[in-house]
């Protein structure tokens, strides 16, 4: 009988086996499951259970492959390939299934970037190296711009895919000149890790921005440099951390390596002395040496150029907001504050960055208000000057954050003209966490508009096609997330009511929440008002349903720091900290940033600048000209899943795994790659690639269009294998490869009759040098012969007579030599004889 998958309430799917023939009009299906249990399983005629795929294609490289498409054989698949065979690569269709194996696995040395280099995406077993390399010839072989789209779950590998993708093009696309541009372009990432990514909850190397790295190539299509672009970093993570999160790495490296001789003018302690860095309850990773990771940054640092002035002078901005954390605020009454001057923390920030102590801890604890008619220093609490604190420190590390993305590119320029690029996209990834703010906000925007892309590249762009150039085809329905990038961004969306409450000068964020909950509750089905919390509202995403809390939205949404602090910074005598916050920096020295990054002020602007400098704002127009520059390009996709949230080597939740597939469009991508035709080629491009193939008689047919049909059904038997459109040819999944194959064979056989005729020619001109010198070793060995012929026979003879002769003489000798023995031998006897004679006698 046949096998099933029932759902399971803890595996998401089972399998099961029919142990009774099922009839039409039955309302049980009678199984057994793989325990030995039986039982009576209800059923719809009309959505009977999914079946399962034989065991001979259990564990298949690539996902389209299996024989029953669906949800259950999808998850199983992976399973098996992730917990069985310890696979964490597989194909889906055009998307590369990448599994976080929470293991360093030795699948990514230099032999395995020589493994994949020059093959074809299917010659091999599934793998990133594989997708880096289809990269790298789609844009050798069709000279345009190519992006690699990791994407997934904060936790689930996107950074290391990132990094393995980025050290596979530096591997194999080595420039030729000793600049190294390759080494520079993988040390950014131990740089922009250490100063973006931070612990969290659900991943010890979490990134907290956006990264689009562009690596540019020559027309020879090697490395000539790189730039790089970030988006929404969270600054809010230096100023406050949920428990078992840290901050960013750097403060730790920077904490660790504190008694160092080169950092104590610093006078810095463990991070459990500070209050930026101790907040989590967290401050060590297991498995993690900070002090070795900061002799790291070091290193990238000094590679990229950026040498020990520059590195310390980012230290001492680094220390500076540490220490700025642990200044002392002291309530006064109900509605003021102070700092003491005697405070140790706020002398050594002010030291460090060569500002007016009194200046700063008078202006720390007061505002000043500017109207049309007068100024008003107003004093306050304690909770808001603790808020100023905490914004100027945030202010600080996101100008040298910027910074030091700024100096890297810099790092990273090139002399020479930009050919093509391949462009690797690491961006923050799905987030829901128990209290959701503002930057998981931004966050679960920018996957909403990296969903559309994909939507619009997989789904929508490749229907379209079919329809536009009349090729059978049934249309497949997927999720459009359109409405909810409408509701967040469209004319009197969440942004834009958020923008509008930032104008107010007594703005709230519950006078924005009562904004929403008046035009979208009940009016949009994506939009809704938890029932137990006035503070909140909820989003139904693509990947899930989001509760986020209100407070803190406008705050961070202005990201204003008061002027007054501003033009105390500007006032320092210390180039960095004084260049950041110019209107208008310029280059006072070789570390000087070139960032133009404005402070904002309290005071009512004009609606259109003020609209313009809200993050939320900006980071829209970020991320429309990111959608722009992906939508240039060819995009690839590297879908990474999280297998389980306790972080353990190869253990898989299928309930996690599920969520995961049913939110990243895999099985929507599996459906279409099956059915579809992946791959496409206009006739001009087709008889240019491959008239090699035609024949004469073919290639004498005047219409080009003509001549491509007549060459395929001669090469593909199976018509079913590929359309022919209007202005394109469409193939199914490995046609391409196949036709490739048959190229390369044709090139090769043309290729080895080049080289046969060459080496023919050689091997003849070779031969006839060996002939000729053969004939004159033979005739001279022929004449030495015949004289030697001549003279044997008297030699035979000499030879003979000498050996009679030396017989003769050697038995004379031998004989007179034998009797002189003989002769003494009778001699000594007769002597000794008489002897013995003479004395026997004598004694008688």
């Amino acid at each position: 009988y046949n096998r099933v998958w029932i759902p399971d309430t803890e595996e998401v799917w089972q399998s099961a086996e029919i142990t009774k023939n099922y009839k039409a009009g039955d309302r049980f299906l009678r199984v057994q499951l793989e325990d030995g249990t039986e039982l009576n399983y209800p059923v719809d005629p009309a959505a009977l259970p999914p079946l399962r795929n034989p065991d001979i294609l259990v564990g298949e490289n690539d996902l389209t492959a299996l024989s029953y498409l669906h949800e259950p054989a999808v998850l199983h698949n992976l399973k098996v390939r992730f917990v069985e065979s310890k696979l964490i690569y597989t194909y889906s269709g055009i998307i590369l299934v990448a599994i976080n194996p929470y293991k360093q696995l030795p699948i990514y040395g230099d032999a395995i970037i020589h493994a994949y280099s020059g093959q074809n995406m299917g010659d091999m077993d599934p793998h990133i190296f594989a997708v880096a390399e289809e990269a790298c010839k789609q844009m050798a072989r069709n000279s345009k711009n190519q992006s690699i789209i990791v994407s997934g779950e904060s936790g689930a590998g996107k950074t290391v895919s990132a990094r393995y993708t980025m050290r596979y093009f530096a591997t194999v696309s080595k420039s030729s000149s000793n600049a190294h541009v390759e080494d520079k372009v993988l040390a950014s990432n131990p740089i922009t890790e250490a100063v973006g990514n931070a612990k969290t909850t659900r991943n010890d190397n979490s990134s907290r921005f956006g990264k689009y790295t562009e690596i540019s190539f020559d027309q020879s299509y090697q490395i000539i440099g790189a730039n790089m672009r970030t988006y929404l970093l969270e600054k809010s993570r230096v100023v406050f951390q949920s428990e078992n999160e840290r901050n960013y790495h750097i403060f730790y490296q920077l904490c660790a390596s504190a008694m160092q001789p080169e950092f104590k003018h610093l006078k810095l302690g463990s991070a459990e002395e500070f209050n930026y860095t101790r907040m989590g309850g967290s401050a060590v990773i297991e498995g993690v040496d900070d002090r070795a990771n900061m002799v790291e940054t070091q290193k990238t640092f000094a590679l990229l150029g950026l040498k020990g002035d520059f590195q310390m002078d980012v230290f001492k901005m680094l220390a500076a907001i540490l220490h700025l954390g642990n200044v002392e605020i002291t309530a006064v009454g109900d509605e003021r504050s102070s700092i003491s001057l005697e405070d140790e923390h706020l002398n050594i920030f002010c030291e460090l960055l060569d500002l007016s102590c009194g200046k700063m801890a008078q202006w720390l604890c007061h505002r000043k208000i500017i109207t049309t008619s007068e100024t008003v220093i107003k004093p306050m609490t304690r909770a808001q000057a603790v808020n100023a604190r905490d914004a100027l420190a945030k202010k600080i590390y996101s100008h040298l954050f910027d910074f030091i993305v700024e100096r890297i590119n810099q790092a990273l320029q090139f002399p020479g003209k930009q050919h093509t690029f391949i462009g690797v996209l690491d961006i923050y990834g799905f987030e829901t966490f128990d209290v959701n703010s503002f930057e998981q906000f931004c966050i679960n925007y920018a996957n909403e508009k990296l969903q559309q892309q994909f939507n619009l590249h997989v789904f929508k762009l490749e229907q379209e096609e079919y329809m536009k150039e009349d090729i059978p085809w049934t249309l497949i329905d997927f999720y459009d997330n359109q409405p909810v990038i409408d509701l967040i961004e469209a004319k009197m969306g969440i942004l834009e009511l958020l923008d509008e409450e930032c104008l107010l000068p007594h703005g709230t964020d519950e006078n924005w929440l009562q904004k929403l909950y008046n035009n979208f509750v009940n009016k949009n089905t994506l939009f809704e008002k938890p029932r137990m919390s006035n503070t909140s509202f909820i989003v139904q995403h693509f990947a899930d349903k989001v509760e986020y809390k209100c407070e803190g939205f406008l705050e961070k949404n202005r990201d204003t720091v008061h002027e007054v602090l501003i033009e105390i910074l500007k006032e320092s005598k210390f180039h960095l900290c004084a260049n950041f916050f110019q209107d208008n920096p310029v280059s006072v020295s070789p570390f000087s940033s070139t960032i133009n990054i404005k402070s904002a002020r309290p005071v009512l602007k004009s609606p259109n600048k003020q609209l313009r400098t809200t993050v939320g704002s900006k980071f829209r127009s970020s991320l429309s000209l990111l959608m722009v520059t992906l939508n240039t390009t060819t995009p690839h996709y590297v879908r990474c899943i999280k297998p389980n949230d306790e972080k353990l080597s190869f253990e898989f939740d299928s309930k996690r795994v599920a969520q995961q597939l049913r939110a990243c469009g895999v099985l929507e991508t599996i459906r279409i790659s099956a059915q579809s035709y992946p791959s496409r080629w206009t006739y001009i491009e087709f008889f240019s690639r491959y008239s090699i193939l035609m024949t004469q008689q073919e290639l004498s047919i005047h219409d080009k269009k003509q001549i491509c049909k007549i060459v395929l059904q001669r090469l593909i038997q199976d018509c079913n294998q590929y359309q022919f459109g209007r202005t394109k040819i469409f193939f199914r999944a490995g046609q391409v490869a196949y036709l490739e194959k048959l190229r390369s064979d044709k090139l090769r056989h043309a290729c080895i009759m080049i080289q046969k005729t060459v080496r023919g020619w050689l091997q003849r001109k070779k031969f006839l040098r060996v002939k000729q010198a053969a004939v004159l070793i033979q005739q001279y060995f022929r004449g030495q012969r015949t004289v030697r012929q001549a003279i044997t026979a008297r030699t035979l003879k000499e030879t003979w007579a000498a050996i009679i002769i030396q017989k003769y003489c050697r038995g004379y000798l031998v004989r007179r030599l034998c009797q002189l023995i003989y002769v003494a031998a009778v001699t000594i006897q007769a002597y000794t004889r008489g002897f013995l004679a003479r004395k026997k006698y004598q004694k008688v």
